[in-house]
């Protein structure tokens, strides 16, 4: 496999590890900024020390959150292939590789239709957010994928 192949196959991958690194190195030069104040004799560069030292602990907190969604939705989405229920990708593309939208649009309602359907069911939640995300409406795709997480999970803890 060539450099080029190989960056093809995997460059969401190498780019969250791009990005999980440079977050994980300001997180560590936060900390040892914040304790550096934290150290100073002054009142107020105590306080914000102790108010830096908030910004990795919620930048390590999200980090954590981001990356685990991630990795549940790479496994539900393993296992949807493994039984055949990947939406199929045959929606008419502009020149940029960007999806027609009216195309998207129209394919949506199946979506809707299904988890009307069967609400209760992570794959139909899960397509749902593919379907969301092909129309643009980037947010409600994530809660989507949220929701078919957590059935997921649900489904699996029984």
């Amino acid at each position: 496999m060539s450099a080029v192949e190989f960056y093809r196959q995997h460059r969401v991958k190498l780019g969250v590890l791009l990005i999980t690194a440079l977050l994980v190195f300001w997180l560590a030069v936060a900390f040892q900024r914040s304790f550096l104040l934290l150290g100073d004799p002054e009142p107020v560069a105590k306080a914000i020390g102790a108010g830096y030292l908030l910004l990795p602990c919620i930048g390590a907190w999200a980090l954590i959150r981001e990356l685990l969604f991630g990795a549940q939705t790479q496994r539900m989405a393993r296992q949807l292939e493994g039984e055949g229920g990947l939406p199929v990708d045959d929606l008419p593309r502009t020149p940029s590789g960007r999806i027609v939208r009216s195309a998207a649009d129209s394919a949506f309602p199946a979506y809707e239709a299904e988890v009307e359907a069967d609400p209760g069911n992570w794959r139909s939640w899960f397509r749902l957010s593919y379907a969301y995300d092909a129309s643009g409406d980037r947010k409600r795709a994530r809660r989507a994928m949220r929701d078919a997480a957590k059935l997921y999970r649900q489904d699996a803890a029984a």
